[in-house]
């Protein structure tokens, strides 16, 4: 069903292009073919229907991509924050945007053909970028480009580059760990990613690799660069120090589930308590996060404050 119908959005987009003739470069002028984009628009969501309700499923059912449910929400809240700058925008439709919906068709094709969830989910985003080219122009592009960029991390890493990051972060949390517990008294053997304890084996599981809080953390930070800083550079330095943020803290959620286990007791580092320091972890990386966001403001307060 799938494939007739991507073919029928091409047809119809071909036949846009035919009856327009020109570029229509007013909103009278748009009218005309107004249909002509509703058509797309329904065809399009029943054409990834089943897509968004499997993508659905995997951010209700996988806790490393939880936090997608609130990437949508967000492009959706910041198109209704400029809603008066896009409706002054001048519409400029631009055929450009055709070679962007035919990439994004094919893209689709071979994630359907391919049975690459990725690569399906991918070709939505390029639609949109090619639907707002053809219909509305590059303007409307450049004033909607992060919103569209966002949804990005709304989709799950495939899982073959999703075991190239969690298995190094594994052995990274591990290593600390075991350079860390000695510190504090804590005799430690490290094979691989399981650190021998006096008192229990303790295992860096995928679940503790630190993958969850990155995604989250780094999503969050740039949600947060957005709103609350107006220099780009400081939005992406916020960005990018999310994962060295997110990498330490939970690095130290190992150590300190170590010194539980040896001076405490070993059945508290499972079940509440695990799941308590996951969450105080991350709580502590947004406040790192704010700090460092904090510092860059008061270097910036000292150095206009001296000139």
């Amino acid at each position: 069903m799938r494939l007739p119908l991507a073919w029928l959005i091409l047809r119809s987009i071909v036949h846009y292009v035919a009856e327009a003739g020109t570029v229509p470069v007013s909103i009278g002028a748009m009218k005309s073919y107004r249909w002509h984009a509703v058509a797309l628009i329904v065809l399009t969501g029943y054409l990834y229907f089943h897509i968004l309700v499997r993508l659905a499923a995997q951010w209700a059912t996988d806790p490393n991509f939880s936090h997608g449910f609130f990437v949508p929400a967000f492009s959706l809240f910041l198109l209704w924050q400029s809603r008066s700058t896009l409706s002054r925008l001048p519409i400029v439709p631009s055929f450009w945007g055709l070679p962007v919906l035919l990439f994004a068709v094919t893209v689709l094709l071979l994630g359907v053909l391919g049975a690459e969830l990725f690569l399906s989910r991918v070709s939505l985003v390029l639609l949109i970028a090619g639907l707002v080219i053809f219909f509305l122009g590059w303007a409307f592009l450049r004033a909607v480009l992060f919103p569209l960029c966002f949804l990005i991390l709304m989709i799950p890493i495939p899982a073959i580059v999703f075991n190239q990051i969690t298995f190094p972060l594994q052995i990274l949390a591990s290593k600390v760990a075991a350079a860390t517990l000695p510190l504090a008294g804590v005799p430690v053997l490290r094979e691989g990613n399981v650190i021998n304890l006096p008192a229990m084996p303790l295992e860096v599981a995928e679940a503790c690799s630190g993958i969850r809080s990155l995604l989250s953390l780094a999503t969050l930070a740039i949600i947060y660069g957005y709103l609350m800083e107006r220099r780009i550079w400081v939005r992406v330095v916020l960005a990018l120090a999310s994962i060295p943020i997110a990498v330490a803290a939970n690095s130290f959620r190992i150590v300190g589930t170590g010194l539980l286990v040896q001076y405490w007791d070993p059945d508290k580092a499972q079940g509440f308590f695990h799941e308590f320091s996951g969450w105080l972890v991350f709580v502590v990386s947004l406040l790192m996060l704010y700090l460092l966001h904090q510092l860059f403001r008061f270097h910036s307060r000292y150095e206009g404050a001296a000139s």
